[in-house]
């Protein structure tokens, strides 16, 4: 009978908006206040703010949608619903594929990075083995149970925000607070425009772990939200503070470790070089904490073998499906650069984001009569 356990729903609002704000905050955070600033000059923190609002209005529609479900799946499951049970397994597999893809491709940068700190980890054998031992160990920290997986989430979002808070803190109380505004061009704020969008991107991660979340048709709709605000308003303060410190543009690939240089000197450097490391690091245990539940989830609705729906007796974790998504990772991983990875992960990204708008249409057209999930205990 341990093939009908159901995992405990062990994520609060807060937790779901972890989830999120670890979705958004990646590795992008680390070079995007260059490539703001060079695009927008000092209109790029008000640039950011503004992009929050379309940001917004589509995160209300997935938050309305999400009042209607208890189960994990999150779009697959959104998709599935409105359009059948043949265009949810479609988008299921385009969910696993780019989630699986963006994982390989980062933990690729995040090998990067801890080389940079640390040559032992450079080498054609060690990089590698590296990436493997990465995915290994987040496979197994979350097979053995969501608690002890949002733990780690919890610990590398104080890693990793620290830092940075810290660098906003300084460079804002020791240089001021920038005040002149120069408004970009129209072939400016078009050339960052995807840049602030990609900034945005899984802001809504907390949708496909609803099924082990409490209460998910109120706190998955509060996590999305909070979490929008708060990285906007993060993502906007952290651009403030790198024009108000002004580091060498020569330095624009590493924009914030040279901020933190220019501030602290040669650790301030290092320190933000390991809070690159923990965000891309969180940023991954978020993706295998949340993604393996489309796998379990489309096995529990028959869509997949029952294989995947099976949940560990002890652990209460759905650990098949995580297994094989760590397999999943690790082969796509070893076998492709990141580059190639990169194209194929915007290539499924857009196919999926054309099927969620036609199925929040049909929902929308609807009027969510009728459309209650019954898949969640």
């Amino acid at each position: 009978m341990t093939d009908i356990i159901a995992p405990p729903r062990v994520v609060g609002t807060m937790g779901a908006s972890l989830l999120n704000l670890n979705g958004m905050i990646g590795a992008g955070i680390f070079a995007l206040p260059a490539l703001l600033y060079v695009g927008l000059d000092s209109f790029a923190p008000i640039a950011i703010l503004l992009f929050a609002i379309p940001t917004a209005c589509l995160a209300v529609s997935v938050c309305k949608l999400s009042t209607l479900f208890d189960g994990s799946g999150g779009v697959q499951l959104y998709v599935e619903t409105a359009l059948g049970k043949f265009t949810g397994f479609q988008v299921g597999w385009f969910v696993i594929c780019a989630s699986g893809t963006g994982r390989a491709a980062n933990f690729l940068v995040l090998v990067s990075y801890l080389a940079a700190l640390f040559p032992v980890f450079d080498g054609p054998i060690a990089r590698p083995l590296t990436v493997l031992a990465f995915i290994a160990f987040m496979t197994i920290l979350c097979v053995l149970g969501t608690k002890r997986s949002m733990g780690g989430i919890w610990v590398g979002t104080l890693f990793k925000l620290a830092p940075l808070v810290l660098l906003c803190a300084v460079g804002l109380g020791t240089n001021g607070f920038p005040v002149n505004i120069a408004l970009p061009s129209f072939s400016g704020l078009e050339s960052v425009a995807l840049l602030i969008a990609y900034a945005f991107s899984g802001f809504a991660t907390s949708t496909v772990a609803a099924g082990e979340t409490k209460n998910p048709r109120t706190a998955i709709y509060r996590s999305v939200i909070m979490a929008l605000i708060g990285v906007a308003i993060f993502y906007a303060i952290v651009q403030w503070a790198y024009i108000a410190i002004g580091p060498e543009t020569t330095d624009a690939e590493v924009p914030l470790a040279a901020a933190a240089q220019k501030l602290f000197g040669d650790w301030g450097a290092v320190m933000i070089s390991v809070a690159a490391v923990f965000s891309i690091a969180t940023n991954q245990l978020c993706g295998f904490i949340t993604f393996p539940r489309v796998l379990s989830g489309m096995g529990e609705r028959k869509l997949l073998p029952k294989f995947f729906a099976h949940v560990s007796p002890r652990f209460l974790t759905p650990d098949y499906a995580i297994i094989s998504y760590g397999v999943f990772v690790a082969a796509i991983a070893i076998s492709g650069s990141f580059a190639t990875l990169a194209i194929l992960l915007v290539a499924v990204e857009q196919a999926i984001f054309a099927l969620s708008l036609i199925s929040f249409g049909v929902l929308w057209k609807s009027n969510f009569r009728g459309l209650r999930d019954t898949t969640g205990p």
